[in-house]
């Protein structure tokens, strides 16, 4: 079994099933498993075959969700690529991963342009129109380029749904994910089909989808959390997609209320604004069931406002794009523990390990270290990376932690976030959890900079509501919760906190303004 297949299980079974929503308009399961038949068939017209890999810089259309399940279909490698990358950032991701085809926006059209000529091992850029007037910007593209440009609409409308779908292995790769790249160069993850569909399959039953659900895709598709969490287990599930094409807080509000939706999935910036936002209320979230936090820590004070405010309850998993994504979730079934990332899912197992592999003591830290089906094959064109990363069958993710004697795991940092202050540890989450604590922080991020008498020193980044807030204050409100040595040495006030397109903080950005001053 594999999502493909699994995909058109439902077309056959549900035809007139809503497959997903988006801008107004629903698509049955049968009317999207030809899209992705005829899409299938235009790809293998322009010679992708088994085994190649296709790039995609789309965001939160159907073109995403069409052209990920026809590479599939053709066993082939799908790579997302995040649209709103530098002219560097995707030139490099698109000549490492050896991409064959690219499937762009046609606001990228001008970005196409420059680049038809500079990578080899590309022979087509398949334009996706969502403007009116790309056609004739195809039309006039110079000689040279034209050739290798393809538009997506002609090409669907050519081609014939009776493609068959390839015949594919468990162990033959599905996707290749790119990870962000915080420590330098961005690495492939190799995901396997075995990968992708036994992660969808068990977060999706470890978090209870069925097909009457209805799960808001706000986070970015190419992002590997919304990828598995509100695209692949939905799908998977026979449910609905409803596909945001960005996040405002306002447009996940009026798709919740208006098309009753059942879950939702955002990670803590997410949640911040939609706490924050001033026309909000408790009948906007009333028919919303479960609310799924992951990509970064919940602050425990965020949840509660959260829940306190829409009385929806929200679940915290844990997850990174070499093992799907997820590994971990708070259940269900029984008490939730803030601040946790919760239990290992079903046929996922998590250690927390010293710097031996050895298991670390209950309610020690050390590395969490992962195991099982989800777990990626290796980075593309690594293998000594691969050999670091990947020991003994697990996969050691740099990430911190701990466990409680109930199997109730918690993130204490990411293991390079970790600040030394005189040889004494700060994770930098603890700090943080005190500043967001504050009722006049809206925001807070934490790091370590160099300290002559003491190697590093702990510095915070704010947002917040009261311009009057001063560092004294901060500092005083600290010393009440934090030992001294965990006491930021100052304070710097922003109107926001630097952010990927997940909301993830960009730590590093926030280094380099400190040591660039």
């Amino acid at each position: 079994m594999n999502l493909v297949t699994r995909v058109r299980e439902t077309a056959i079974a549900q035809p007139t099933k809503t497959a997903y929503h988006f801008m107004g308009s629903d698509t049955s399961y049968a009317e999207f498993d030809q899209s992705i038949a005829r899409f299938a068939s235009a790809l293998r017209k322009l010679g992708v075959e088994k085994g190649d890999h296709v790039a995609f810089l789309l965001g939160n259309t159907p073109h995403f969700l069409t052209s990920f399940y026809a590479t599939l279909r053709l066993g082939a490698t799908a790579i997302p690529i995040n649209p709103i990358y530098t002219p560097d950032e995707i030139s490099f991701i698109i000549q490492n991963s050896d991409a064959k085809v690219v499937i762009a926006l046609d606001m990228l059209l001008p970005l196409v342009e420059k680049a038809s000529g500079a990578f080899p091992s590309v022979h087509t850029y398949v334009i996706c129109e969502t403007s009116p007037d790309t056609a004739e910007k195809l039309v006039a593209l110079p000689d040279g380029v034209r050739e290798k440009v393809k538009s997506y609409t002609q090409l669907v409308m050519s081609a014939s749904p009776d493609v068959l779908p390839v015949e594919i292995a468990p162990d033959d790769n599905a996707v290749i994910l790119y990870t962000s790249g915080t420590t330098g160069r961005p690495k492939g993850a190799m995901l396997t089909h075995e990968n992708i569909f036994s992660n969808a399959r068990d977060t999706a039953d470890y978090l209870g989808y069925t097909e009457s659900d209805k799960v808001i895709a706000a986070l970015p598709v190419f992002h590997v959390f919304a990828l598995t969490v509100v695209v692949n287990a939905p799908l998977l599930k026979g449910a609905t997609i409803l596909l945001v094409p960005r996040f405002s807080p306002q447009d996940v509000f009026d798709i919740a209320r208006n098309q009753q939706a059942t879950i939702f999935a955002g990670v803590p910036t997410m949640y911040n604004f939609l706490h924050q936002f001033p026309q909000a209320n408790i009948e906007d979230f009333s028919t919303i069931r479960l609310a799924i936090s992951g990509g970064s820590s919940l602050p425990v004070a965020l949840l509660h406002n959260f829940e306190n405010k829409f009385k929806v309850r929200i679940s915290e998993g844990y997850g990174l794009s070499e093992a799907s994504p997820v590994t971990c979730f708070n259940p269900l079934d029984r008490d939730r523990k803030p601040g946790s990332i919760g239990t290992s899912i079903v046929n996922v197992e998590n250690r927390v390990v010293n710097e031996l592999g050895v298991d670390v003591e209950v309610g020690e830290v050390g590395e969490l270290i992962v195991r099982g089906p989800n777990v990626m094959k290796g980075y593309y064109k690594m293998p000594e990376e691969t050999a670091h990363a990947i020991r003994n069958n697990w996969l050691y993710t740099g990430d911190l932690a701990k466990v409680d004697d109930e199997g109730y795991f918690y993130i204490v940092d990411r293991k390079k976030d970790l600040v030394i202050v005189g040889g004494y540890n700060v994770y930098p989450r603890e700090v943080e959890e005190v500043l967001f604590a504050h009722p006049e922080i809206l925001e807070a991020a934490v790091i370590g900079l160099p300290d002559i008498d003491f190697g590093e020193a702990v510095h915070a980044y704010v947002v917040v509501k009261d311009e009057s807030l001063n560092q004294e204050a901060l500092h005083e409100y600290c010393g009440k919760h934090l030992a001294k040595y965990k006491i930021p040495r100052s304070f710097e006030f922003l109107k926001e906190l630097p952010k990927n397109t997940t909301g993830k903080i960009l730590r590093r950005s926030l280094k380099d303004l400190a040591l660039n001053k």
